[in-house]
C-alpha cells in the first residue's frame, strides 16, 4: 500500500510505502538544504529594515578618533553579513524556478535517488530540536564558558550538550520550557567535565632569577582563555528576571576576566548555582530544578558563592566592571599600540598603573608592578638589545567585554608580521590596571588573520 505525502519545501507529491519507518519530509537534498537555509535566516529581518538600520548607523559613524572609527565599522559587519545573506537567498530564489504544487518533478532537480530520500530521515521532533539548538547556541556557549573559563572547552562542551540533547530528544516531548531543558543538559555536561578535571586556581610561584614585583602573587588559571565579543548573543536571552542580586559583585554582564578568575575559585556546584541564579537569571525554583536539588540546597549554594565572590573580587564593581569604552579609553588603547610599535618605554610606563598586574596564562610569568613589568619587556623591545625579538604591530579587538589588542611580531630579517599574542586590558581610572596576555591560537576565533 502506498500513500501520498508532499515535500515540506516545494510541495511536490511523494509516494511512500506504508511499511515501517518514517516518511521523508523532503523530496530531494536540494529541498532539504533550502528548508535549512530558511530556518537559519538570521531573525527573519526584512531587507528594507536592514537597509534602514544600516543607513542610520552610517550617518552616526565616527571618523575620529581612529579607534572609534574602527569600532563603529566593526559593529556594522554583522548587519552587512545579514544583508548579503538575504541578497544571496533572493538571487537563488530567482535562479531556482518555483515549482507548482502538483507538478511532476524534473529528473535533474532530484539530486538524491528516491530510494534514499524516502527512507525517513527526519520527523517534526528532530526539526524542532534543530531549531531549538540554533536559537540558543550562542548563549549556551557563553554559559559553558562562564563555568569553565576556557573558550576551547566551552566549544567542546557546547557540542557535547547538543549531542546529549540529540540522544535524549524524545524526552523533550511535553517539556514546558525547552530552553531550561537545554541549560540543564549543558550544566550537567560541564559539571561532569569538572568532576573529571579537578581544576582549582592556585597562585603564581616565584620564577627563579626574575623580579615579579612586590605585590601579592595573583591567582593562576593555566586554562583561562579569552572570549570574542562578536560571538556574544545579539541581546540578552529572554527570560523572567524577578530576582536581581543585591550584591553588585554579580550581575548579568559577567564575562570580565576578573569575574571569571574569582568564580573559578568556587566549587563546581556552587559556581553553577551562582551563574544560573545571578548571571543567567533563573529563579530559585528553576535553579534547584536545573541542578536536581532542593530549593533550600540551591539557595544555600548561592549564598555561599556570593560570600566567596565578595572576598575574591577587587573592591567595588565600578572599579572593574566592563562597560562600553569611553573616548578616553579608546585614546588610551591607541597610545598603548603606538608606544609598543615605537618601542617607547617611557610612554608605555605612563599608560599603566604603578601596581599593574601582568599575567600570561598558561605561562608561569607574572608581574605586580610597573617597574618589574617594564624591566621584563624592555630587553625584548629594544633594537640595541641582544634579546630583541622584533617589531610589533597591533590591531584593536574586544574580548570579554574589555579592550584588547592582537599583537603581531615581525622578527629580525623577515618581512611578515605573524600572530603572537592577544592582550586583554582592564582600565581603571584612566590607566591600565591589568594585562592578561594569551597565546595566538585563538586568532581564528576572533576572525583575525595569522599574518599581516
Amino acid at each position: 500500500m502506498t500513500r501520498t505525502a508532499r515535500c515540506q519545501a516545494c510541495g511536490r507529491p511523494m509516494e511512500s510505502t506504508g511499511g515501517p519507518g518514517r516518511t521523508a519530509s523532503y523530496c530531494s537534498q536540494a529541498c532539504r538544504q533550502r528548508a535549512y537555509r530558511e530556518r537559519r535566516r538570521p531573525g527573519d529581518v526584512p531587507a528594507r529594515d536592514l537597509v534602514t538600520d544600516l543607513t542610520d548607523r552610517l550617518t552616526r559613524l565616527r571618523v575620529e578618533p581612529a579607534l572609534a572609527f574602527h569600532a563603529d565599522v566593526e559593529a556594522l559587519s554583522p548587519r552587512f553579513a545579514q544583508l548579503r545573506r538575504l541578497a544571496r537567498e533572493a538571487r537563488q530564489g530567482v535562479e531556482e524556478p518555483e515549482v507548482q504544487v502538483g507538478a511532476e518533478p524534473e529528473a535533474a532537480e532530484n539530486v538524491t535517488p528516491t530510494t534514499v530520500t524516502n527512507l525517513g530521515v527526519t520527523d517534526p521532533g528532530e526539526d524542532a530540536l534543530a531549531d531549538l539548538i540554533e536559537a540558543h547556541r550562542q548563549e549556551l556557549r557563553v554559559h559553558c564558558y562562564r563555568l569553565l573559563g576556557s573558550y576551547d572547552e566551552a566549544e567542546d562542551l557546547t557540542q557535547e550538550t547538543f549531542l546529549r540533547a540529540w540522544r535524549a530528544r524524545e524526552s523533550l516531548t511535553g517539556v514546558d520550557n525547552p530552553r531550561a531543558w537545554l541549560y540543564k543538559v549543558a550544566t550537567n555536561a560541564c559539571l561532569d567535565f569538572l568532576r573529571k578535571h579537578n581544576r582549582r586556581p592556585s597562585t603564581y610561584e616565584p620564577v627563579p632569577g626574575m623580579d615579579s614585583g612586590d605585590g601579592p602573587p595573583p591567582p593562576r588559571l593555566s586554562w583561562l582563555q579569552p572570549f570574542p565579543d562578536d560571538q556574544l548573543p545579539d541581546a540578552p536571552a529572554p527570560h523572567q528576571r524577578e530576582h536581581r542580586p543585591d550584591d553588585e559583585a554579580v550581575a548579568s554582564e559577567t564575562l570580565e576576566l576578573v569575574f571569571l578568575t574569582a568564580i573559578q575559585q568556587l566549587p563546581p556546584r556552587q559556581r553553577a548555582a551562582v551563574i544560573l541564579r545571578d548571571v543567567a537569571g533563573w529563579t530559585a525554583q528553576e535553579t534547584a530544578e536545573l541542578l536536581d536539588t532542593s530549593v533550600a540546597s540551591a539557595n544555600s549554594a548561592v549564598q555561599r558563592g556570593r560570600s566567596a565572590l565578595r572576598q575574591a573580587l577587587p573592591g567595588r564593581r565600578e572599579d572593574w566592571s566592563a562597560a562600553e569604552p569611553s573616548a578616553g579609553d579608546l585614546a588610551l588603547l591607541q597610545r598603548y599600540m603606538e608606544a609598543a610599535a615605537r618601542a617607547d618605554f617611557d610612554a608605555m610606563a605612563e599608560l599603566v598603573r604603578e601596581d599593574v598586574v601582568l599575567t600570561m596564562p598558561p605561562n608561569p610569568f607574572w608581574f605586580t608592578s610597573r617597574e618589574a613589568m617594564v624591566a621584563f619587556v624592555r630587553p625584548s623591545l629594544d633594537p640595541e638589545s641582544p634579546m630583541f625579538v622584533g617589531h610589533w604591530r597591533h590591531l584593536p579587538v574586544r574580548a570579554n567585554g574589555q579592550l584588547a589588542v592582537a599583537g603581531y611580531l615581525r622578527r629580525p630579517g623577515t618581512s611578515v608580521f605573524r600572530a603572537q599574542l592577544i592582550d586583554v586590558l582592564r582600565v581603571e581610572r584612566g590607566r591600565i590596571a591589568e594585562i592578561t596576555t594569551f597565546e595566538p591560537h585563538l586568532f581564528p576565533a576572533f576572525a583575525l588573520p595569522m599574518t599581516l
